[in-house]
C-alpha cells in the first residue's frame, strides 16, 4: 500500500506474473482455452511487455485459424527478430510448465483483468493530478472533472466485461420476471407508471431502454405533462437494498429532469402550484391569501425528500448530458430521465458543415444509446414544425416532427399532445355574432380536455387517450373513459 508521502508514480503498479503465465500457458497447451477468455482479456491487460506481445500473437494466430503453440510462436518471434526480447525459447517452455487447467483459467484471467483495471485507475489518477497542478494548462476545473468522469465511466464499462450472447432461456427468464411483476401490481403495469391510467394501460408504463418522444406545438402543455409524469413517478418511489448490497427501486422511479429552457425554481413552482392547487401566476406575483400560503406550506412538506433531481444548465451538449446522467445514476440512482427539450441539446462535435437535421439525428441516436446503457426510459420533449397550423385538422402527425430525420426512426414511442380548446380560444367571435353561443358551448366542452395521441409504439397499440387538463394548475389528470387503439405493425 502507498504511504501518505508517496505519489502514485512511486508505487509499483499492481500485477501478478504467475497469473499471466498461467493464462498464456493454458492457451498454448490447448488453443480451445482462448475461446473462454477472449472476451475478457486484451494484450494491454498484461503487465509484462513480453506477455503482452505473446498474447497479441496468440490472439491473432487463433482468430485467423492457425495453431498457436511453442513451435509456431518460436518461428514467429525468430522471424521478427524478437525471440530474445520475450525471454527466448526457455520462457516459452516456462509458460507451458505454468499452464492452468480446467476452470482455473477463468479465475486467473479475471485476476489479470482486474489488476489491469487497477493500473488504469492509477494512471487516470496521476493524470488528473498532473492536469490539475499544471500551471501552463488553460482548462477550467469543470472541464477537467468532465474529462475525468468520461475516462472513469469508460473504464467502468470495460470493467463490466463484454456481455456477449445470452441464451434464449436467460432472456426468457427475464421476460417472465417482468410479466410477473406486472401481474402482481394492481395496475398490471410492467414499467414506470406515468400516473395517467389510460395512457399507462396502452403503454404498459414506461419501459427500460425505451426512447420516448413527447411532442406538441407551443402552449399545448409538453412541459406540464413531463412535470406531471416526473412528479407521479418520484412520489411513488420505493427503494430497498438488493441482494448485491446496492439500492434498487421496487416501485416508482428516481427521476432526473434536464430543464434546458426553464430554471429549476420555475420548474419547482409548477409542481408546487399543482400540488397546492394555488395557481402558479399567483405564486410568482406573491398574491397569496393566508389560506393560499398554508396550502403551499403543506404541499412543500409532502414534497420533501422527493427523489426528483433537476439540472437546468442551458445549451448542454449530448456528451455533457450523458456524463451527468451517468453520475446521477452512480450517486443517487436513476430510473427515469426527462429532457426538456430535444432541440436545445447541442452536438458534441461532428462536422461543422453538418446540417441541423444530421445534428439532431446524432443526438437522438445518442439518447437511444444512453437509454440502453443505463437501462432506463428516456423521455425527450420535441417541437413540431409549423405545418401543423396549415391544416384544417391540427392534430399532429409523425411527419410534423421538427428535424424529423431520425426522431421517428430512433424513438420506441412517439406521443403528441393536442388541445382543441387552444385553437377554439383563438376563434372567438364577437358577442353579438349569432355563432357566439355555439362557440361558447363548444369551448366549455373542450376547455378541460386534452388528447394524448400515441402515433408510434414499437411494442404495442397506437391510438389516442383523452385526459383532463386544468390550465390554472398546469396539470393533466385522468378521465373516467375508456380508450381504443390499433396495433402498430
Amino acid at each position: 500500500m502507498a504511504k501518505d508521502h508517496e505519489t502514485p508514480s512511486s508505487v509499483t503498479p499492481p500485477h501478478n506474473p504467475a497469473a499471466e503465465m498461467a493464462v498464456l500457458g493454458a492457451i498454448l497447451f490447448d488453443n480451445n482455452a482462448h475461446q473462454r477468455i477472449a472476451d475478457l482479456l486484451s494484450p494491454a491487460d498484461f503487465y509484462a511487455p513480453a506477455n503482452s506481445a505473446i498474447y497479441a500473437v496468440i490472439d491473432r494466430m487463433i482468430t485467423t485459424g492457425r495453431v498457436a503453440d511453442g513451435v509456431t510462436l518460436r518461428e514467429h518471434f525468430e522471424r521478427d527478430g524478437q525471440l530474445a526480447e520475450i525471454g527466448g525459447v526457455r520462457y516459452l517452455a516456462d509458460l507451458l510448465e505454468s499452464a492452468a487447467f480446467g476452470p482455473e483459467i477463468l479465475d486467473y484471467a479475471r485476476l489479470v483483468h482486474d489488476l489491469a483495471l487497477r493500473r488504469e485507475l492509477i494512471r487516470i489518477g496521476a493524470e488528473m493530478v498532473q492536469r490539475a497542478t499544471s500551471p501552463d494548462l488553460i482548462e477550467h476545473g469543470e472541464a477537467q472533472i468532465e474529462a475525468a468522469e468520461k475516462q472513469l465511466f469508460s473504464l467502468a464499462e470495460k470493467g463490466a466485461g463484454a456481455q456477449g450472447f445470452r441464451s434464449f432461456n436467460t432472456a426468457l427468464a427475464q421476460s417472465i420476471e417482468t410479466a410477473t411483476l406486472a401481474f402482481k401490481r394492481d395496475g398490471k403495469i410492467a414499467g414506470v407508471a406515468c400516473g395517467l391510467d389510460d395512457l399507462d394501460r396502452m403503454l404498459g408504463g414506461l419501459h427500460k431502454s425505451d426512447l420516448i418522444i413527447l411532442a406538441a406545438r407551443p402552449s399545448m402543455g409538453k412541459t406540464a405533462l413531463a412535470v406531471n409524469i416526473a412528479y407521479n413517478a418520484a412520489r411513488r418511489c420505493r427503494r430497498s437494498v438488493g441482494a448485491n448490497g446496492m439500492m434498487k427501486t421496487d416501485e416508482g422511479a428516481v427521476v432526473g429532469f434536464f430543464s434546458l429552457e426553464m430554471s429549476a425554481d420555475q420548474l419547482a413552482t409548477r409542481v408546487l402550484a399543482d400540488i397546492s392547487e394555488v395557481p402558479s401566476d399567483k405564486i410568482r406575483r406573491g398574491d397569496l391569501s393566508p389560506r393560499d400560503y398554508e396550502q403551499i406550506r403543506e404541499a412543500a412538506k409532502t414534497m420533501e425528500g422527493l427523489p426528483l433531481y433537476i439540472d437546468d444548465m442551458g445549451a448542454i451538449s449530448i456528451s455533457q448530458l450523458s456524463a451527468r446522467a451517468r453520475r446521477l445514476q452512480r450517486t443517487h440512482g436513476l430510473d427515469l430521465l426527462i429532457i426538456d427539450y430535444l432541440q436545445l441539446i447541442t452536438s458534441s462535435g461532428g462536422n461543422r458543415n453538418d446540417g441541423r437535421v444530421q445534428e439532431v439525428s446524432n443526438i437522438t441516436k445518442s439518447l437511444k444509446a444512453l437509454a440502453k446503457e443505463l437501462a432506463i426510459p428516456v423521455i425527450a420533449l420535441s417541437q413540431l414544425s409549423r405545418q401543423v397550423e396549415m391544416r384544417d385538422d391540427k392534430r399532429p402527425q409523425l411527419s410534423d416532427l421538427r428535424e424529423s430525420g431520425s426522431i421517428e426512426q430512433d424513438a420506441d414511442v412517439v406521443l403528441f399532445i393536442y388541445r382543441e380548446a387552444y385553437y377554439l380560444e383563438r376563434l372567438e367571435p364577437d358577442e353579438d355574432d349569432p355563432r357566439y353561443a355555439e362557440w361558447k358551448d363548444k369551448l366549455a366542452a373542450k376547455f378541460n380536455l386534452a388528447e394524448i395521441i400515441i402515433s408510434k409504439q414499437r411494442h404495442g397499440p397506437i391510438g389516442k387517450v383523452d385526459v383532463g387538463f386544468i390550465p390554472s394548475r398546469v396539470r393533466f389528470g385522468n378521465l373516467d373513459n375508456r380508450y381504443g387503439g390499433s396495433s402498430d405493425d
